[in-house]
């Protein structure tokens, strides 16, 4: 799959049309800027400039594991990047949103290869890490969509046993599924395990009833008051996450008009009543002791707990946001052997 460096759409709401593309040069006042990896134009251009690389599903695997991409749904290019570990018995699923705040980011990241990989190595388990659609040109709920799309057509995989399918699916148990993601990859895990058990349990079968966990890395949520860890963490000069970079992305992710509280961005914003009800799977969420998001994470995990749902919280000391594919210090790399070996005690209690 290649990295697509530049798209142009138009910002008129009341238009679903991608702008033609003007010359080069000429896309004038920047809108909204991630330093590095997004601009957005007052003229429509988005652009992605390609600061982390995208490789190929066959770059430096660990011993034993393959990695193919496949296309889910070809109308949308939604695709998808498996990897498979030749260990023996039948091994858990885990379908992966990578993080990128909606925005940027894709599952051909070589920081994602690289983490995925080592993933499923080491812990023993089947990865289907989705390339979901990318904000502002496909504002929320298009990347909730593409996920739960993804989970239907594992389950049609599943029923119809396609033979170009068997090389991973004759190796993992679809009875021990997990939904899992990074940043604004869990968030949208914790929204599709939210729509996936909001739905009749009998139109799924017999997905739900395989569903065993959703794991939370770093979730990003958000709100309009701000957290004590939002206003006064100490983030170094090469964060992956700042509050200015955060509001940029909260603004170009949800539906024009909405504002932090909007539920998707904060489920607490609402209180806790909705969330009682709900049937949620066991919840594993993973905190970056240094991350501006580890009070909202700490409020949502608490709020589970409250309300009896199963949940199982980590702390991992001394690390940023997104350590797991930056590790770009002994600690951070450390840190990411802990979270591998938490989430193999997770997925095979």
């Amino acid at each position: 799959m290649k990295f697509r460096r530049m798209s142009t759409i138009s910002l008129d709401p009341r238009l679903n049309l991608q702008a033609i593309k003007n010359p080069p040069n000429q896309h004038g006042v920047v809108l909204e800027e991630i330093e590095g990896l997004l601009r957005v134009h007052k003229d429509g251009n988005i652009e992605r400039p390609p600061i982390i690389p995208s490789v190929p599903s066959t770059l430096a695997l660990p011993h034993g594991v393959t990695a193919k991409d496949v296309v889910i749904d070809k109308f949308t290019n939604l695709w998808a990047r498996i990897y498979v570990p030749s260990h023996p018995g039948n091994l858990p699923v885990l379908v992966y949103f990578h993080g990128g705040g909606f925005c940027v980011g894709s599952a051909a990241w070589s920081c994602y290869h690289d983490f995925l990989a080592n993933l499923a190595c080491k812990a023993s388990c089947v990865i289907i890490s989705v390339n979901y659609r990318l904000a502002p040109e496909n504002r929320l709920p298009a990347a909730y969509d593409d996920g739960f799309k993804t989970l239907m057509w594992v389950k049609q995989q599943a029923m119809s046993e396609p033979s170009e399918q068997r090389w991973w699916l004759s190796r993992c148990s679809l009875s021990s599924l997990f939904i899992v993601g990074d940043s604004a990859g869990a968030n949208i895990a914790y929204n599709v395990t939210t729509q996936l058990v909001s739905r009749d349990p009998s139109s799924l079968r017999p997905l739900t009833l395989s569903l065993k966990g959703t794991i939370l890395i770093q979730p990003f949520f958000g709100g309009e008051a701000r957290t004590w860890s939002e206003k006064y963490a100490t983030q170094p000069p090469t964060s992956a996450l700042t509050l200015s970079n955060s509001d940029v992305y909260w603004r170009l992710a949800l539906p024009l008009g909405a504002n932090k509280d909007h539920p998707w961005c904060n489920p607490l914003a609402n209180g806790v009543t909705k969330l009682r009800d709900l049937r949620l799977p066991a919840i594993m969420v993973c905190i970056s002791e240094l991350d501006i998001l580890k009070d909202r994470n700490l409020e949502v995990g608490n709020a589970l707990s409250s309300l009896g749902k199963r949940v199982e919280t980590t702390m991992y000391e001394g690390v940023g946001h997104a350590f797991q594919v930056m590790q770009n210090s002994q600690l951070s790399y450390s840190r990411t052997q802990d979270l591998i070996s938490h989430i193999k005690a997770f997925i095979n209690q």
